[in-house]
């Protein structure tokens, strides 16, 4: 008992620093009037699906004005912290005619007329490019909307626009900076001047992070959901491979890659997830998912999820010598406090014993090359309705790269694909299938898969820092929640690029809740659970944010009217 009171301790001081230290900051924020009609409403950096959902059905503001009001919230940031690349010339019609649907008693759903944002490298077949951040895409077309878009469009949401990543979803460098692409620039994190945004889906965080939308997709190899969504106070949901279409989403490995949503609570994350989820006749993959009718995610959302749920912590898997772990590890030792006190039971120690035998192969590496050479011409390239640059093939898109001055080469290398293409061989040649199935085999059953079954756990936690490689060498779902913030007194430490501060003061970190293939319904639940018990997100702030909020358009459309 002494011991988990001192982690209450713990966790209820930093708690009280986080708040403190961000006192004066949070006061701009929240001593504004975002009133709209006399009745009070949140500001849009808090907005939730449901807080929108209720304002569109209720009149009180329209899916125009949010449109309106997040365009000028991203061009307030824009040039700062370029976490936007494009914004959808047709955004405001499409919102003009979900309006109109809305009037005539028409609406699909809770995402009706809500704004979303959506990472550089899902498709759609509208006026917006899909370039990976490269100029060897630019002005490229696709004969149809990728599944994921189409089924925003399905669930009645406005894609806003399109947001900046790590270029070509950080398959490129081996010396680059996390969110820096060739058309979109550099994307920096808000939480800190210079900050990393991590990657790849480094836009896609920062512009969720800032209410710049209601929420965002990402994309994920390993780790570029859940990495952005660590460092930028988000909810990050990595689906399992399959459970969300990759059709006309820019490929990096067709056994790793996913597509997510990136918000600011699990709720939020819940509602996105249930309307891109689901099967596609593009992509085979979605054939996998076990069950007729795509679980209510938002359902999911129980207060009560944790009790009597075993939940592992492989602890093996977090570096302590790692110079970003010092301050994080505290906080997720009393964190497991929390769940214990709502009713988990911690197995701790719950190791992987394929960890070593994976850190010293090279197996995921060589997959990751032999997908990529192989998925990008035929899984995308070959689609194009319309390749200005001609480029076909991994070798003509490196070709274009070092000849076009813009791509930044050779400061930024292009070492991932010369690996590629010096592999010598694709991903349906045996030397892969050796290599995939050692992959899966370390992560698998003497990873991930293996913990679940030999403790009889229900999921396991770890801190987002660590979490993201196991999964994503299987393809399992992990869902990351906030934790906590680096304290006052962190030393900067600036990125291997020299950049961009990689580790400094307010930047924040989360938590991980990790299961078995398509248990997105029980981590939902389970991080839930504990994002309602903390509420850790609301106590970091953002040292800029933007200013415009639903108010300041539906006053100036009322004034309009009068003139």
């Amino acid at each position: 008992m002494a011991a988990s009171s001192s982690s209450f301790r713990l966790f209820a001081l930093i708690l009280t620093w986080l708040s403190l230290a961000n006192l004066v900051v949070s006061l701009s924020c929240f001593n504004q009037s975002t009133a709209i009609n006399g009745k009070p409403f949140p500001p849009l950096i808090e907005a939730t699906t449901e807080d929108l959902a209720v304002g569109l059905e209720s009149g009180l503001f329209t899916s125009v004005d949010l449109v309106k009001a997040y365009t000028a919230r991203i061009m307030e940031v824009n040039s700062t912290l370029h976490m936007v690349t494009e914004l959808n010339p047709d955004a405001l019609s499409i919102a003009a005619q979900l309006d109109a649907q809305r009037a005539n008693g028409t609406v699909m759903g809770p995402l009706h007329g809500i704004p979303i944002l959506i990472k550089n490298n899902i498709a759609t077949a509208d006026k917006m490019d899909n370039t990976a951040g490269s100029y060897a895409l630019a002005g490229a077309k696709v004969p149809r909307d990728s599944t994921m878009a189409a089924k925003l469009r399905q669930a009645g949401a406005v894609i806003l626009g399109k947001t900046n990543l790590s270029q070509w979803a950080n398959y490129r460098s081996d010396n680059t900076s996390n969110g820096w692409s060739a058309i979109g620039g550099q994307t920096q994190g808000a939480y800190y001047p210079g900050q990393d945004p991590s990657g790849s889906s480094s836009g896609s965080g920062v512009s969720s992070a800032l209410g710049l939308a209601l929420a965002a997709l990402g994309t994920e190899t390993d780790g570029s959901i859940l990495s952005p969504s660590d460092v930028n106070n988000l909810v990050g949901i990595k689906p399992t491979v399959g459970l969300t279409a990759r059709d006309l989403v820019i490929p990096i490995s067709e056994h790793q890659d996913t597509v997510g949503p990136m918000a600011r609570t699990v709720k939020d994350a819940a509602y996105l997830l249930s309307a891109i989820a689901g099967k596609s006749p593009y992509d085979n993959y979605t054939d996998a998912i076990p069950f007729d009718t795509i679980p209510d995610y938002v359902a999911a959302c129980n207060f009560s999820a944790l009790r009597g749920k075993r939940i592992g912590v492989p602890r093996n898997l977090i570096d302590l010598s790692y110079d970003r772990a010092a301050p994080i590890v505290p906080v997720f030792n009393a964190a497991l406090d929390i769940l214990r006190a709502a009713g988990a039971i911690i197995v701790d120690n719950t190791n992987f014993t394929g960890y070593e035998a994976l850190n010293e192969g090279n197996y995921s590496n060589i997959v990751l090359e032999a997908d990529f050479i192989s998925d990008l011409p035929k899984e995308y390239l070959s689609q194009l309705s319309y390749n200005p640059n001609n480029v076909h093939s991994l070798a003509d898109v490196r070709n274009f790269t070092h000849a076009f001055p813009l791509e930044d080469w050779p400061e930024r290398d292009t070492l991932v694909w010369d690996g590629a293409l010096e592999l010598g061989f694709g991903n349906t040649s045996p030397e892969f299938w050796s290599n995939y199935t050692m992959n899966t085999y370390l992560a698998g059953p003497l990873g991930v898969t293996g913990a679940l079954r030999n403790y009889s756990l229900d999921a396991l936690v770890l801190p987002t820092e660590f979490s993201p490689n196991f999964p994503a060498l299987i393809g399992s779902p992990v869902v990351t929640v906030p934790l906590g913030a680096y304290p006052p007194n962190t030393t900067v430490l600036v990125n291997g690029f020299g950049t961009l501060n990689a580790t400094a003061p307010n930047i924040p970190f989360g938590i991980s809740f990790m299961g078995p293939h398509f248990s997105e319904e029980l981590l939902i639940g389970l991080a839930y659970a504990f994002e309602q018990r903390t509420m850790v997100r609301n106590s970091i702030i953002p040292y800029i944010q933007p200013t415009t909020e639903l108010v300041d358009v539906v006053n100036e459309r009322r004034r309009s009217k009068k003139v």
